[in-house]
């Protein structure tokens, strides 16, 4: 085959193990023969569309089977293509679109007015049959898909990822994680983020798996999906393991199908992960970003307890490097630094914007701007956003550390820290805490609790009490909404003079 890329893994799969499932949805199986008919006659559709190599083609609705299928018939055409966020309002979608320059959109909810061509998906399903596949020229080098940013500030840039970037990514995962071609992956994590997609989905797929597609996330149904088809691995993001900890139904269900739970997207308190030990459940955490299609670090299940707290060490193919002011020079153990990375699965770059892609790269190594520190084993502990670093009074206090202390609170359900302005000590924190109902927990108890865990200088100033922490589709606080929500000065009581 000519094909080298994601496009040809339908046709490579059905050849192997055609009978296998390959993807459920409601009440309806795929085999891996029927997946590949139904991309290879959407290749030829959108051919006709007057689609070509490189021609971007966007896909906008929750996680359904015609999103693999539209991904897939678009490689095998060479095309690139964008996966929208179905949380997005129109304006968004529409600058997105624009931004890429995409000629179709294949979309699974109402769209009115936007730039570019449509299809509805239900259209998908009245398609002539299957003809042969379409073997065109594609290279690992090749773009495969732009997936944009979460824009947690400013506008999402769209980072360039080729064929390449993802198959070893998807390799990295087959070798860190220990796939089995039995694999029965529940994918209720949205496909249009690159966990849900690259870290979960398409590495199953490789494999010959099963994969569970569901429309959206929701602690019962998960029970019910894990029960009724057996699932062995799961990916969520902090906050949904956490809803499905707090459900009535977490000391009774039936989990013993489950070999693999996954999580990342943003800080996994410790009090997460040993929630879920004290079931009996290997939880795993790992660290990544979308630039990175996304996986850079992993801890693995033999390091899940000795090593709790920390995102691991690099994936297979993966190097990274702690490193100070410049991203060039390696801080000692201990000392935190900036995380940069390197490797056959990060980004050729953002798409059209090369100002931003040299800025984003030092002598080879992707910048982060995450800060972490390694141990003298090489395990890294993540601990924050640089640009949340809150400097106060000459020392640096990272919220990831005051937040974790905090969620250890049974009486804390969600939480954030930010820094606010302060006359003696130039910036505080500010503990942003969504309370347990009926706790009646006060800002002078929270903080008294937190005095005897945390060096003084580290404990926030004030808290305010709140019914929601703002967070994107993966689930990461949006900080600059609760600064500018949160953040302005107030009187308040300082506690290092407690």
């Amino acid at each position: 085959m000519r094909d080298q890329g994601l496009g040809s893994w339908p046709v490579r799969r059905a050849r192997k193990t055609p009978d296998d499932i390959a993807l459920v949805h409601e009440d309806r199986s795929m085999t891996y023969a029927q997946l590949r008919d139904r991309v290879v006659r959407l290749a030829h559709a959108l051919r006709r569309a007057g689609v070509g190599p490189g021609d971007r083609v966007a896909y906008l609705g929750f996680n359904h089977p015609s999103f693999l299928e539209t991904l897939f018939a678009t490689g095998m055409l060479g095309g690139v293509f964008v996966p929208l966020n179905a949380r997005l309002a129109g304006p968004e979608i529409a600058y997105q679109l624009t931004d890429s320059g995409a000629s179709l959109l294949v979309h699974a909810q109402p769209v009115d007015d936007l730039p570019v061509t449509t299809i509805a998906r239900e259209e998908l399903d009245r398609l002539p049959e299957a003809d042969e596949p379409i073997d065109s020229p594609v290279a690992l080098d090749d773009p495969c898909m732009i997936m944009y940013t979460s824009g947690t500030t400013g506008r999402p840039k769209g980072a360039v990822l080729t064929h390449g970037n993802i198959t070893w990514n998807a390799v990295n995962v087959l070798i860190d994680h220990d796939l089995i071609a039995r694999e029965v992956a529940l994918v209720s994590a949205p496909l249009f983020h690159t966990a849900g997609l690259n870290m979960l989905t398409l590495p199953v797929l490789l494999k010959g798996g099963t994969c569970v597609l569901t429309a959206g996330f929701d602690p019962d149904a998960t029970f019910d999906l894990i029960e009724r088809h057996r699932v062995t691995f799961m990916f969520g993001v902090p906050a949904m393991f956490q809803a499905v900890a707090r459900s009535p139904r977490w000391t009774e269900a039936d989990l013993s199908s489950l070999r693999l739970l996954t999580c990342g997207g943003a800080p996994v308190p410790t009090s997460l992960i040993a929630t879920y030990q004290e079931r009996g459940l290997t939880f795993l955490q790992g660290y990544g970003m979308t630039e990175a299609a996304p996986g850079t670090l992993f801890l693995d299940a033999a390091h899940a307890v000795t090593k709790a707290g920390s995102a691991g060490v690099p994936h297979f193919f993966t190097d990274v490097k702690v490193v100070g002011p410049g991203g060039l020079d390696e801080v000692p153990p201990g000392e935190t630094g900036e995380v940069v990375v390197d490797g056959p699965h990060v980004m050729s770059g953002y798409w059209g914007l090369p100002e931003e892609t040299a800025r984003a790269f030092t002598d080879g190594w992707f910048r982060t701007g995450d800060a972490a520190r390694l141990d003298a084993d090489g395990y890294a502990y993540i601990v924050d956003r640089i640009k949340d670093v809150i400097i106060s009074g000459g020392e640096n206090v990272y919220p990831a550390e005051v937040e974790n202390a905090l969620l250890a609170d049974p009486d804390v359900v969600e939480c954030a820290v930010i820094g606010v302005p302060d006359e003696r000590w130039g910036e505080t924190g500010r503990a942003i805490v969504v309370p347990r109902e009926g706790s009646g927990v006060t800002a002078e108890r929270l903080l008294g609790s937190l005095a005897e865990r945390l060096a003084r200088y580290k404990l926030p100033t004030s808290v305010v009490f709140t019914d929601e922490i703002p967070r994107n589709g993966t689930g990461k606080i949006l900080k600059t909404r609760l600064r500018a929500t949160y953040g302005g000065a107030r009187q308040h009581t300082d506690r290092r003079q407690i």
